[in-house]
């Protein structure tokens, strides 16, 4: 590879890594003024210098002739930057005129051709920077080094190279192709430098920070690039000297640098350590709030395991912990295991009463038990107990507050590597401790919620099968009633032998109506004739007698036969109820554009119009001593169910009309 492209490579880098940090300090103009918009513009300058040279390495002639102008910007705006953070009242007045001087003078050394009046000038100004650099990190406070460290190293690279370049440069009164070639390497490797500078203080550029996640990726990227790199010099270095066995070892020295960096980025201990190392170097705070809100949400409200076991695993990625169990309060009292993750559960259970359910209950701290173990006077004196105490293999235990009381608890495994429990983890771990104690205490009021919904559905099912029964009593004490007048009729016989086989077959149904395992009702097509003459037989005992009008040829819906019986059945018994034995019940079928509508009216005592308005389609609510409040409510029901509807119109003591309206059935509706 020719040095001309390999100068242009290396270039190219120092353009794209300073055009991104520029743009993370200029980005939305929030940054265009201060230290921080200097700042961007000494980035923004770095990277427009280097790409001129990029295209000047690669020969481009026109690109050359701007490229010492942007040479003597880039490090005219990078001295004003040094001054500024330096400060030093008129002392910085007379040194950024002293950097304008050298700046114009390098200016016109290069304009004129002068070669060694220009490398002799950028020398200085390269001296200049160094000397700037260290009066920065000298005259910076012992205790707000932290945060400009990381900016006088990278700086001070910068202009190291200059100076080393140019000393060179004047020395043999020609500039070194290879030094030059790599100067864009060095000003790229500065940028990793500055970009933490500029996230460790505030005071540049506030509200840019480099998050946790992208500085651990990037340093995992990173070392895992130089262990690359470092491995295949080795291979080359083995292939150089061995011989005949050269390729051979190259090979196999590849190969196991590639499985071993594998299981190195693979390994839960090694990530975690990077993690620690990482936060503890870097940030001033080892959370990342933000994101850590971000992860235990999510981990709570997906559905890749069980919640208690999700709860387990939120906790201890606080602190790199591989195992844990859950302890809650059951229906007995006491705290029991009952989720696990990695780790055994004992086969005891904690008393609500105990020493450390009230210890808990009442601090709501976090136990670390390495430290109880070294001092209990730390924690009161609280005696654990014997399952908790004589286990090494616990090693935190988090409480699970929900408001003032304490639902639970988890014990976590000693972390993958070394960390130290201040009070900001501490803090953590309770916050999270009262999210999980209120996802699962949401979970457990749901769970309960199900169950009472399931005894409801069962006992309102029961209802309509006990008002069902109280029907068909009803029918079949009237039937013997008129059994001691016409039991001597045959065809009374006849009738009550079929009653009785219909209400039979009925309380089968009812019956079968409790079973858990039942299958849901079917609709299916349901022509409406033959059910309302049906009924109208199965009601020729009662009176007065109902009777059927039929206003419209065959009507079909599509619903379930025995619930649609019942239905009507309901409010035909409810009309004759209602209305004196000289009354009259008629029931009508007609058809209404495409719906069939069932019309039952009666000429008995009605309904106010308050009460059909607030009351009558309400469970338990009946106009009749004796009524249980069921039919109307189950009709109206089953009307919408099937997407129709029950209206009702009554006036006190002249009657009531019901009008149950049915969608026709698809292809009765098309006819």
């Amino acid at each position: 590879m020719s040095w001309p492209l390999v100068a242009g490579i290396s270039y190219g880098l120092a353009a794209l890594a300073y055009f991104l940090l520029a743009a993370l300090l200029l980005r939305a103009g929030r940054y265009q003024r201060g230290r921080a918009g200097l700042f961007g513009a000494a980035c923004l300058a770095t990277a427009v210098w280097a790409a001129v040279a990029t295209g000047g390495a690669l020969r481009w002639t026109a690109w050359l002739a701007a490229l010492d102008g942007l040479e003597a910007l880039r490090t005219a705006v990078w001295l004003a930057l040094l001054l500024m953070l330096a400060g030093g009242g008129g002392r910085r007045w007379a040194w950024l005129l002293t950097v304008c001087g050298l700046a114009l003078a390098g200016w016109v050394a290069a304009a004129s051709q002068h070669v060694l009046a220009l490398v002799a000038i950028r020398l200085g100004l390269a001296v200049m920077g160094m000397l700037l650099v260290e009066h920065l990190y000298r005259g910076t406070p012992p205790d707000g080094r932290w945060g400009i460290k990381f900016a006088c190293l990278g700086m001070g690279a910068l202009f190291a190279y200059d100076f080393y370049l140019y000393s060179e440069a004047l020395l043999f009164r020609r500039i070194n192709e290879e030094i030059w070639a790599a100067r864009g390497a060095v000003n790229a490797l500065s940028v990793p430098l500055l970009a933490l500078a500029v996230a460790r203080n505030p005071v540049w550029a506030e509200g840019l920070l480099l998050s946790r996640q992208m500085m651990f990726r990037s340093v995992a990227l990173l070392g895992s690039a130089l262990y690359l790199l470092a491995m295949a010099g080795s291979a080359w270095y083995l292939r150089y000297i061995g011989g005949e066995w050269g390729t051979l070892m190259q090979l196999a020295c590849l190969f196991g640098a590639g499985l071993l960096l594998s299981g190195v980025l693979f390994s839960g201990t090694a990530r975690s350590q990077l993690k620690v190392f990482i936060s503890k170097h870097f940030y001033q705070g080892r959370y990342d709030y933000r994101q850590e809100w971000q992860r235990i949400t999510h981990a709570m409200a997906e559905d890749s395991a069980p919640l208690a076991q999700r709860a387990i695993q939120a906790v201890a990625e606080l602190v790199e912990s591989p195992a844990g169990l859950l302890w809650l309060r059951r229906d007995d009292g006491d705290f029991h295991a009952v989720a696990r993750w990695n780790m055994p559960p004992p086969s005891v259970a904690e008393a609500a009463d105990s020493a450390l359910c009230g210890f808990l209950a009442a601090r709501g701290w976090v136990i670390e038990m390495p430290e109880w173990r070294a001092d209990p006077g730390r924690y009161g004196g609280l005696a654990l107990p014997r399952w908790l105490a004589g286990d090494d293999g616990v090693w935190l235990v988090v409480p699970l507050m929900l408001e003032r009381s304490l639902l639970g608890f988890i014990c976590l495994a000693p972390p993958r590597t070394r960390l130290l429990l201040n009070w900001e983890v501490r803090d953590v771990l309770k916050i999270a401790g009262r999210q999980a104690a209120s996802y699962l205490a949401h979970q457990a009021s749901a769970d309960s919620l199900a169950v009472a919904r399931q005894f409801e559905s069962f006992n309102r099912m029961s209802t309509f099968v006990v008002h069902d029964l109280k029907n068909l009593v009803s029918q079949l004490s009237l039937l013997l009633v008129n059994a001691e007048r016409h039991k001597s009729n045959p065809a009374f016989q006849e009738d009550m032998l079929e009653t009785l086989a219909h209400s039979l077959a009925k309380m089968k149904t009812l019956l079968l109506k409790l079973r858990r395992d039942e299958q849901p009702e079917r609709a299916e097509p349901l022509p409406l004739v033959p059910l309302l003459e049906q009924l109208v037989r199965d009601c020729a005992q009662l009176e007065p007698r109902p009777v059927l009008e039929l206003c419209a040829a065959e009507l079909v819906v599509l619903a379930n036969r025995q619930r649609l019986e019942r239905v009507i059945g309901h409010l035909i018994q409810n009309a004759v109820e209602a209305t004196p034995r000289s009354g009259h019940v008629a029931l009508r079928l007609s058809r209404s554009g495409a719906a069939a509508v069932i019309e039952l009216s009666d000429t008995g005592h009605g309904m106010s119009e308050q009460f059909i308005r607030e009351r009558l389609f309400q469970p338990f609510v009946s106009t009749k001593s004796a009524g249980m409040g069921i039919g109307v409510f189950e009709s109206h029901e089953y009307a919408r169910e099937i997407g129709g509807r029950l209206e009702v119109s009554s006036v006190q003591s002249r009657g009531t009309t019901f009008r149950l309206v049915l969608p026709l059935h698809a292809d009765a509706a098309a006819a």
